[in-house]
């Protein structure tokens, strides 16, 4: 069975982007609540057990990427029994993970104060608020979590994204209201707890009324079991490698700096994670799709395919960082004060590395559609063991400095080409050379677009939000006035457009343009 992957892909990225931009909107609001009702240092409590909390993940070891990928075949074929039996092994390895990572989280409890630079807020049982973050964590694994995986194998994670709003709205309402009325971040945790059972509740009440003919139930062969578990090992050294990267940083800073300049730092990183999650809509909206294609087209048409994938996801990219160049600052200023900015060349930095990371983003999403965990497996692992290493080497020489820089070498010396060749070489069986020069032409599209948005933006007199929204706005025009005059007489320019046009149905209004 051939998915109509561009209605899926259509229908994943439109829930996905009002999703999104209400979890953006929401939280940010909260982390401004926190901020001015408790104080610069509940936001770096937050943000370290967020991090800590990753790192007990770990336990996933991949099994969600790994059984999401082992349906893609016999969903094509209709293959309901296998499916089913699927479903069952996922759920018995999503309630063993739940236990491990609950004892792991019980391990961990005595060396929490430790991961902490200085003081805590008066009144605060840093034990108590671990704990149900701890909680909150494991309910994810042993309610219901296996239901989730036949939606993303059906690219269907609007109805994931339409179960989250209706949840978060729950959360958001009564974590807010504790907040007004009770001033208590304890209350404020609880609610977190409670949403996150609701939602794998909801989740599954959906998954079960969509696709009633799959339940737990039935038995793979011993052949099928041992090949995904190979696939979850595979996986584990991806995962490992990517926590580290992910959490190594807030913990370290943690660690070192304290919690205020974590809080700086993840106002910043908050922005930069947001923007980042638009952009993975993308990018998870079309991984069921891209595997289906792998099996039902040859190399030469999914080729082509990721050439027209990379353009898009770098034109995205280019405009993102000219947009953080020019508006995180004045943007800072309004929202938590000049007392909490950092310094423009950090800034710069943090451009170049969300450019590094959306590149190895876009290539992880043929990555995992091709299921070459195997060769991919030491990759994160050593970018994130050299990103570790990195940070506590030079930490107390560069401060913040060294925390990003040691982000982006590790990515730009390892990550980056090792995962390039890994595509070329397994699954499109070809050179990467000229790839790689038309990738590097989108580069500096990304770096010229950035500068004379940048020069324009600084001619803007005006300060308060009417000056920043004024910047803002000649911001999107000029940035991608630069990249269109940079990229329309490139061939994947116009294979953009079409593949555009048919997504979203204005096939008929792009010819009426073009050929005027």
């Amino acid at each position: 069975m051939e998915m109509n992957r561009s209605r899926n892909a259509t229908r994943n990225i439109i829930f996905g982007v009002i999703l999104k931009i209400y979890q953006l909107v929401l939280p940010f609001a909260m982390r401004t609540i926190i901020m001015y009702e408790l104080g610069v240092k509940y936001l770096g409590l937050n943000s370290l057990f967020t991090s800590i909390l990753q790192v007990l993940n770990l336990a996933e070891l991949g099994v969600g990427s790994a059984m999401v990928f082992s349906m893609y075949k016999p969903i094509a074929q209709e293959d309901s029994k296998t499916i089913c039996a699927l479903m069952r092994l996922y759920k018995v390895y999503y309630r063993a993970i739940g236990l491990v990572v609950f004892a792991a989280g019980m391990v961990l409890l005595p060396f929490i104060p430790k991961l902490i630079a200085g003081d805590v807020p008066d009144g605060i049982n840093i034990y108590v608020l671990y704990l149900l973050n701890l909680m909150a964590t494991v309910f994810t694994y042993w309610l219901f979590a296996y239901k989730n995986s036949i939606l993303q194998a059906h690219q269907r994670q609007d109805v994931v994204s339409k179960v989250t709003i209706v949840t978060d709205t729950c959360k958001y309402i009564l974590q807010i209201g504790t907040l007004f009325a009770f001033h208590n971040y304890y209350y404020y945790v609880c609610v977190l707890l409670l949403s996150q059972i609701f939602n794998n509740i909801l989740t599954a009440i959906v998954s079960n009324k969509l696709y009633p003919q799959y339940q737990a139930e039935g038995k793979l062969p011993k052949e099928s079991v041992k090949e995904i578990n190979q696939k979850i090992k595979d996986l584990f050294t991806s995962k490992l490698g990517f926590t580290i990267v992910s959490s190594a940083d807030t913990v370290v800073i943690s660690a070192f700096l304290g919690l205020e300049a974590l809080a700086i730092y993840q106002n910043y990183y908050y922005i930069i994670n947001a923007v980042m999650g638009f952009v993975a809509i993308i990018y998870s909206s079309i991984t069921a799709g891209v595997g289906n294609s792998m099996i039902v087209y040859d190399t030469e048409k999914n080729y082509h395919d990721y050439r027209i994938f990379t353009f898009l996801a770098c034109w995205i990219t280019a405009f993102c960082v000219s947009c953080f160049s020019g508006l995180f600052q004045p943007f800072m200023k309004l929202w938590m004060g000049k007392d909490l900015l950092l310094p423009y060349p950090l800034v710069i930095l943090l451009c170049v590395y969300f450019w590094v990371y959306e590149y190895i983003m876009m290539a992880s999403v043929y990555k995992d559609a091709g299921g070459i965990w195997h060769e991919d497996r030491f990759r994160p692992l050593l970018s994130g063991i050299t990103n570790l290493g990195l940070n506590l080497l030079i930490v107390k020489f560069l401060g913040l400095y060294g925390i990003v820089l040691s982000t982006i070498v590790s990515m730009v010396i390892i990550s980056a080409p090792w995962i390039t060749s890994n595509i070329f070489k397994l699954i499109f069986k070809r050179s990467a050379k000229d790839y790689i020069v038309r990738l590097g032409y989108y580069l500096l599209t990304a770096v010229i677009a950035t500068l004379i948005t940048n020069l324009v933006i600084g001619l803007i007199p005006g300060e308060g939000w009417v000056g920043f929204i004024v910047k803002a706005a000649v911001c999107v025009l000029i940035s991608n006035a630069v990249i269109v005059l940079m990229l329309f007489k490139i061939p994947e320019f116009s294979d953009a457009v079409s593949l555009i046009a048919r997504m979203f149905h204005i096939e008929k209004l792009v010819q009426r343009i073009q050929q005027k």
